[in-house]
């Protein structure tokens, strides 16, 4: 935690200094999702054990995706939201930060044997919602020029198929060693481990905090849902069920994460309320360094064996 403290410290330092240029978060953002998170997922995915243990982390993220829409939408009839300012929270609200926070995280709490779990929440849930249902959420609900057309279902299913760490996660199911030959295990431990620094340098680079006062309900009920009431509804369907360990925990702690950096970006890109998505992305990130460790308590307590 202190480690993941002093590399947000280090990201805002860089960018209230200047010394970087503006879209360095950007590229930070790039490197960890063509080449970190990759060698992340050939590094610790063979370990993976494939046990019923496994649906888990594949299937929670698709029991809370409907839940978390339904809650936005019966929130902005019964408050009245505007049209922009519901299809910003139907974008943000479902999709948790569960790589670049997720996986450090993970590590820090459960360790490296629970990044598996971690990366199959991320790449069977969440990204699969970023790659399908914010696209089309952001087409619905943006204000698109004259000209400009939905996205196609064939040029979504490219974007998802060519998408790197889709396309590690099919080699390393295929091909994955848990032991490669030397120097490749050198190559891909060192690049995975650069995962954290780098992608927490950028989210500190990236954090933006100003709320505008008509923006205060939305923000609060927005941040109520995605870092107390989806997690509490994950850890009952585990108690529920009396599904226990390893696979349990990293769930509904992937559960617990904060606002995707990625799906704020994309409301962004499509003129959503763009100040309260860049808002909940830099409060939940600080706002879920004390929430994550008490759940991971809690979790450790109701949930280990």
């Amino acid at each position: 935690m202190l480690l993941i403290l002093a590399y947000l410290a280090i990201g805002l330092v860089l960018k209230r200094t200047h010394v970087m240029p503006v879209n360095t978060g950007q590229v930070l953002n790039q490197y960890v999702i063509n080449v970190a998170v990759p060698a992340m997922i050939l590094l610790h995915l063979p370990h993976l054990e494939i046990t019923q243990d496994v649906l888990l982390p594949a299937l929670v993220p698709w029991l809370l995706f409907p839940i978390s829409v339904g809650l936005v939408l019966l929130f902005s009839k019964l408050l009245r939201w505007e049209r922009e300012l519901t299809g910003a929270l139907l974008i943000v609200v479902p999709l948790g930060n569960t790589s670049f926070l997720g996986f450090p995280m993970v590590e820090a709490f459960f360790g490296s044997a629970g990044l598996p779990y971690a990366v199959i929440y991320d790449q069977l849930g969440s990204f699969i919602a970023l790659a399908f249902f914010a696209t089309l959420f952001a087409a619905m609900y943006s204000n698109r020029e004259e000209g400009q057309s939905k996205p196609s279902p064939s040029a979504i299913a490219k974007k998802f198929l060519t998408f790197p760490p889709v396309i590690a996660l099919v080699i390393a199911i295929l091909f994955g060693m848990q032991r490669y030959p030397e120097t490749l295990h050198t190559l891909i431990s060192t690049l995975a481990a650069t995962l954290v620094p780098v992608v927490m340098i950028a989210v500190g680079f990236q954090l933006h905090f100003r709320i505008l006062k008509e923006d205060a309900v939305p923000f609060t009920i927005a941040m109520l849902i995605k870092l107390f009431v989806l997690p509490a509804i994950a850890l009952a369907v585990m108690m529920v069920f009396s599904w226990r360990g390893l696979a349990a925990q990293v769930t509904v702690l992937e559960a617990a994460m904060p606002f995707m950096i990625t799906g704020g970006a994309v409301a962004i890109s499509a003129g959503l309320k763009p100040r309260l998505v860049a808002s909940l992305v830099g409060y939940g990130v600080l706002a879920g360094l004390i929430t994550l460790p008490i759940w991971a308590l809690i979790l450790h307590a109701q949930l280990g064996l």
